[in-house]
């Protein structure tokens, strides 16, 4: 994996080049959770190159996301978020 970009856009660059998971993309700027949330279990599971299981893969890039995008994330775009988390918890059986 190439090396990211010193600066603003480092988050970007890891969601788009992300070693792990091939993401759609867009993903995280979709409306609907249940979309999201199928759409990174499905990427999770066709890997072959994440380190962790599934769950834990797809549930992790999307915290990543949440957590790297901090506060300049719209409270409304949170909110879509937090529930593709609980709607990717129950997509692979772990509800809450």
């Amino acid at each position: 994996m190439a090396r990211a970009p010193q600066g603003r856009r480092w988050t970007q660059w890891v969601t788009e080049h992300s070693n792990a998971l091939d993401l759609e993309p867009g993903v995280f700027t979709w409306d609907d959770p249940r979309r999201i949330a199928r759409s990174l279990k499905r990427s999770a599971e066709r890997s072959r190159r994440r380190k962790a299981d599934p769950y834990r893969s797809a549930l992790s890039m999307l915290t990543f996301y949440i957590n790297r995008a901090g506060t300049g994330l719209p409270a409304a775009r949170k909110r879509i978020l937090e529930k593709a988390k609980d709607e990717l918890r129950r997509q692979f059986g772990r509800d809450v």
